[in-house]
């Protein structure tokens, strides 16, 4: 287990949260990763996307955290809201959040949204799952497959980060609404867990508290503080997570049916207030991260990279810093966690996704958010509509 710190400057390259922002990197080259890259603009406008999903002819779908999903073209072109998307309570970083593809899309058009949902008692997480109109700009027959709970007014840490395992279960990351972080401890409860369930909201038999008296059947691992990155190994089909610290201590997981991940209890940062975490660092029957970073990056979405256009990238995870405005390289080996880099790009990157033309995609978050590409320094101008024979989805 590996902390990231300033006097670890080899491997970093721009400081973390409570530093000024980076300047933003030109497109002009720059040595990352191991890779001589550019940064393209890919598309503008967007009003703080929060999540991306290709679909299987290229365009990709964005949501914008006031509650809108648009499809942004091929050419860049930002098209207009789709309706039928599911009403949003647009709080405090409640919203509109993650979005993906299922599994079976080809055949059956389903989309999933995670989504901060108005209820009577407060707000809590929810996921629906929708068909995707043919010609791409409505949703339709739009059911709500899981709500966490319980509801609650606040309007901080509902997590949400959708990820398909190769079985077809879907994982769903879930904050722990700050003000009831206790309660990640609580089985009896969905705060700060990460849960697995069925795509049609069904509990997989399989899953570590189906059969427990007290405890909610869909929890797969808990103790979470607010998980917004989520990520599928290729090759070992393992789910990776990265979550947010308070000052200090965001996390990258590797979590495992059944496990504590120790929030509040144990943590490698501060409250606000400046007290400590619960017990310390450690604790017995609590996992310890694979990698921290102290001073907080406020890490968010995250993806490993398995394309052949940038090969120093094959099979690292790379993650979105908000505070850190950055892209930064988690330099995995063998499962462990051996370092990071960062790309400064004095912009909060909110998503990070693997695209079908081997490029680096990245959603920024702001209220003219973009949506940005890395590419080698040496790929031609003008994205990637310029080669059909980029767009092929795996």
């Amino acid at each position: 287990m590996f902390r990231a710190a300033v006097r670890a400057a080899g491997l970093l390259l721009v400081l973390g949260a409570g530093a000024a922002p980076a300047r933003a990197v030109p497109d002009k080259p720059v040595r990352f990763a191991g890779e001589m890259v550019r940064v393209d603009a890919f598309a503008s406008g967007l009003d703080h996307p929060w999540g991306m999903a290709f679909l299987p002819d290229g365009r990709l779908l964005v949501t914008e955290r006031p509650g809108r999903l648009r499809v942004v073209e091929r050419n860049g072109v930002v098209g207009p809201a789709l309706a039928g998307v599911p009403a949003v309570a647009a709080v405090g970083q409640g919203g509109l959040l993650d979005v993906a593809l299922d599994p079976a899309f080809f055949d059956n058009r389903f989309i999933y949204l995670s989504f901060a949902e108005p209820r009577a008692d407060g707000l809590a997480t929810a996921v629906a799952r929708a068909r995707l109109s043919a010609d791409a700009d409505a949703l339709t027959d739009l059911t709500v497959i899981f709500r966490q709970q319980p509801a609650w007014p606040g309007g901080a840490h509902f997590g949400s980060r959708l990820a398909f395992a190769p079985d077809g279960t879907l994982f769903v990351t879930l904050g722990e609404r700050f003000d009831l972080k206790e309660r990640a401890q609580d089985l009896s409860t969905t705060l700060g867990k990460v849960v697995r369930i069925n795509p049609d909201g069904s509990i997989p038999p399989d899953n570590p508290y189906a059969r427990v008296t007290g405890a909610r059947p869909e929890i797969y691992s808990y103790g979470h503080r607010n998980v917004q990155g989520a990520a599928i190994e290729p090759g070992t089909g393992r789910l990776w997570t990265v979550e947010h610290g308070p000052r200090g201590g965001d996390e990258v997981n590797r979590p495992m049916p059944g496990r504590n991940y120790g929030w509040p209890v144990i943590g490698y940062g501060r409250h606000y207030s400046g007290a400590k975490v619960g017990e310390g660092t450690a604790k017995t029957g609590m996992e310890q991260p694979l990698f921290y970073w102290d001073p907080s990056i406020a890490p968010s979405g995250a993806a490993f990279y398995d394309g052949a256009l940038l090969p120093a990238f094959q099979g690292q995870l790379f993650v979105g810093a908000l505070a850190g405005a950055a892209l930064v390289e988690v330099k995995v080996r063998d499962g462990l966690v051996m370092g990071e880099e960062r790309l400064p790009l004095g912009a909060r990157v909110r998503d990070v996704r693997m695209g079908p033309d081997g490029a680096l995609w990245l959603a920024t978050d702001s209220a003219e958010g973009q949506i940005l590409r890395v590419v080698p320094a040496t790929a031609p101008r003008g994205g990637p509509a310029e080669d059909q024979n980029l767009w092929k989805m795996k």
